[in-house]
């Protein structure tokens, strides 16, 4: 039986198409699934007949339905910075990224939302307190 934690944990680290780590640029769709940009061009540019259609992004046609995101980093992440040595204990439960309005954890637990036109995301109880229409930034 699938872990529910690791599984939310899952979607925030990992493309949803290339199953690679996520790395900047990172792009959304509208169903909120995180992507690589340089993975989608591929997807979209590889349109080959022997290719099977992936069906995390089968309802991505071009490059307009995504969304590029601002993410806020999150300052107790060291994740990179440190040399990677086969005896490092990799910790998934402190977030890459974090809410900029209220500081809460991009690790699954909580529901983000993003703005289609800018792209910023935030926590849905950030979105919640400031009830506005205009991104804050």
């Amino acid at each position: 039986q699938v872990d529910k934690n690791a599984e939310l944990v899952a979607r925030w680290y990992y493309c949803a198409l290339s199953q690679e780590k996520l790395c900047r640029p990172i792009v959304a769709c509208e169903l909120g699934r995180l992507y690589n940009k340089d993975a989608i061009i591929e997807f979209l540019l590889d349109k080959s007949a022997d290719k099977t259609p992936m069906k995390a992004a089968s309802h991505i046609k071009s490059i307009k339905n995504v969304t590029e995101l601002n993410l806020a980093d999150n300052p107790a992440w060291s994740g990179d910075k440190e040399s990677i040595k086969g005896d490092k204990y990799d910790d998934i439960q402190s977030a890459r990224f974090i809410c900029p309005v209220v500081g809460l954890e991009m690790n699954g637990r909580h529901r983000f939302c993003f703005l289609r036109n800018c792209g910023c995301v935030f926590s849905e109880r950030a979105l919640k307190e400031i009830k506005s229409e205009v991104c804050h930034k």
